[in-house]
This record gives C-alpha cells, structure tokens and sequence, in this order.
C-alpha cells in the first residue's frame, strides 16, 4: 500500500546546511513517493534543508482575513487586512507563485445583504491584483449573511462554479478544496441559519471526496476551513470519517485548514494537519500579519515559507514540527 509521511528536520540555529544533510541522510528517514516505497534520495532530503532548492512550484497561502468596514474587535482589526494582504500579495510576485488561495473567513459578517457584499467586493478588488489563479475556501463568516451562490458568484474565478467544494491538478499534484460550512443535519450555511459550533462535511460530499481520490494517481493536498483534526467547538462533526477516507487513500500529503486563528500541527493517521495562523490577528502598524508561501518539491516534500505570524513548515520523513527562525517580515 502506499503511504506517506513526513520529517522536519531544519534547525538553522544549531545545525548547518550540510551538517543537517548529512545527519537526515544518515538517520534513514523513510518517504514514500508514489507508486512503490524508497528511501529518500540525497536529492529530496536536500530540498528539505537548502533554501536554494528549487521547487516544482509555489503556492500563495492566506487564511482569516475577516476584511469588514468597522471597528477593532478585541485582536481582530477587520479593515487592517486589506493593507496586510497587500503585503502578502507583493511577496507572493516576488515568490513567483503559480495560485494564490485563502482558507476561508474572507470577509467578515454583517447585518445585511448589501454590506457584505460590499465588504466582498473591496477585498476581491485587492485579492485580483495577485495576477494569477485563484482559489476559495468557503469559511462560515464567508455565509454568514450570504448565500454560497452569492459568495462565489462574486469571487472571480469560481463565478461559474455551483459547488464550493472541487478538486484539480496542478504539475504534478492534485488539489481539494472541501467545504465544511454545513449544519450536522445537512443544510448549508446561509442567512444566518446555523451556529459557528455547527459544523459539517455531509455524506453526499465525503461520497464525492472517496471518488476524488480513487480516481487520482497523484499526491494530494487538501484545504478546508474547519478543522478536521479535532473535536469541540472548532472542529467538523464528521471529521473522523473524513480523516478516515483521506488516510484510506495513502494519497494526502497535508491537509492545511484555517479556523482557529493559531499555528498548530497534529499527525493523524498517518496524515499531517497544519493549521495556519489568521491574518485578521493584530494591527498591521504593529507589524502583525500572517500568510505563507507554500513549496512543493519532488518526492512529496513540502515547504511553508511563512511570514510574520505564520510558523514555518517543512514536510517530509517520520515528524512535524515548526523551523525555528526569527519571524520573517
């Protein structure tokens, strides 16, 4: 069967380039590529610790932006996103990025119809300016007024879409973008018919997400806005059977999701889950932001490249675990 698995291995504090090399090289760390298992090669454990290692591509990463025309809310600075994220877009030109894609809780909630599409339609304005693909996850304050159909039909690339959960390839890699902004008794989200608490893949999408994978040959990355790695408030209520299908796949190199505003990473099932931190988080005059350039490389190894707040990540072997770095503005 094949699995996958990853090791993060960089500590650029305490050991250098070719030390660390050599000291993964030597450790045996086990990655499977598709197909049939193998040891990896000097070349991939290279792309786990040199920062000029060039990548298959890159992925522009923001999640929680909240943008809404109104006043500070405790950490949450709702119109400070707007600058942040132009930040984030300038990085991912530099960076070269092949598509940019936000996690969901794009925008923020409103009273009415009208206010949050116009919130919708300042941040999609900035969003467009990355210059490239684009891709949404649906976040529960993505619908907290508006319906999906309204959300995506005033998101520029996904304005023909009905279903906000999809999949495609990109190289060599295949992508699913999930939606979790259903009510556990099925019913989506939509004119403020559901508590936040409320959440769910139902089994007519977890049918379509067990086809997806049977039919990939590719190594697969998933997205999604509730978290799938736990249970509580932030978590999906049917989660374990979605972590279950992916694991069942030995298909999924990561699952990134949003939600809880804060880095964390779990390993379950043989499948990592990192969960990234939220833009909207701190003023940007104080230098808070957070958004990630993520690095695909061969043989199934994964870069973040976070930036501010957002932790850095690299994928690959047997564990997980955030480089340490200073923050990177």
């Amino acid at each position: 069967m094949q699995t996958w698995s990853f090791y993060m291995s960089k500590n650029p504090q305490t050991m250098g380039r070719r030390e660390a090399l050599g000291t993964l090289a030597r450790s045996g760390a086990l990655l499977m590529t598709a197909g049939t298992p193998s040891f990896t090669t000097t070349k991939a454990l290279a792309a786990v610790v040199s920062d000029d290692a060039k990548p298959l591509f890159r992925i522009g990463l923001v999640t929680d932006l909240h943008y809404a025309d109104k006043d500070r809310s405790r950490s949450r600075v709702y119109r400070d996103s707007l600058e942040k994220l132009g930040v984030a877009l300038a990085q991912f030109k530099e960076s070269k990025v092949d598509f940019v894609l936000e996690l969901g809780d794009f925008i923020d909630r409103a009273r009415d119809v009208e206010t949050e599409l116009a919130y919708l339609a300042v941040v999609e304005k900035e969003f467009e300016r990355c210059g490239t693909d684009r891709h949404y996850v649906l976040g529960n304050h993505c619908v907290d007024t508006l319906t999906k159909a309204e959300f995506l039909s005033h998101c520029g690339q996904r304005k023909s879409e009905k279903e906000a959960f999809y999949s495609f390839d990109h190289g060599e890699l295949h992508f699913v973008i999930l939606d979790a902004c259903f009510r556990a008794d099925g019913v989506a989200y939509g004119r403020k018919n559901f508590e936040w608490t409320d959440t769910d893949i139902p089994a007519s999408e977890r049918e379509w997400l067990s086809k997806d994978l049977a039919a990939t040959s590719k190594p697969t990355i998933v997205f999604v806005h509730q978290r799938l790695d736990v249970g509580g408030h932030y978590g999906v209520k049917s989660g374990p059977m979605v972590r279950e299908i992916l694991a069942k796949s030995s298909k999924v190199l990561a699952v990134f999701q949003g939600h809880y505003h804060n880095n964390e990473h779990k390993k379950i099932g043989g499948v990592n889950y990192v969960t990234l931190a939220a833009m909207v988080e701190g003023a940007f005059e104080k230098k808070h932001n957070a958004y990630s350039v993520l690095e695909c490389f061969p043989d199934g190894v994964l870069r973040v490249n976070g930036f501010a707040w957002q932790k850095d990540w690299e994928l690959c072997g047997t564990a997980s675990k955030p480089t340490v770095r200073s923050q990177r503005f």
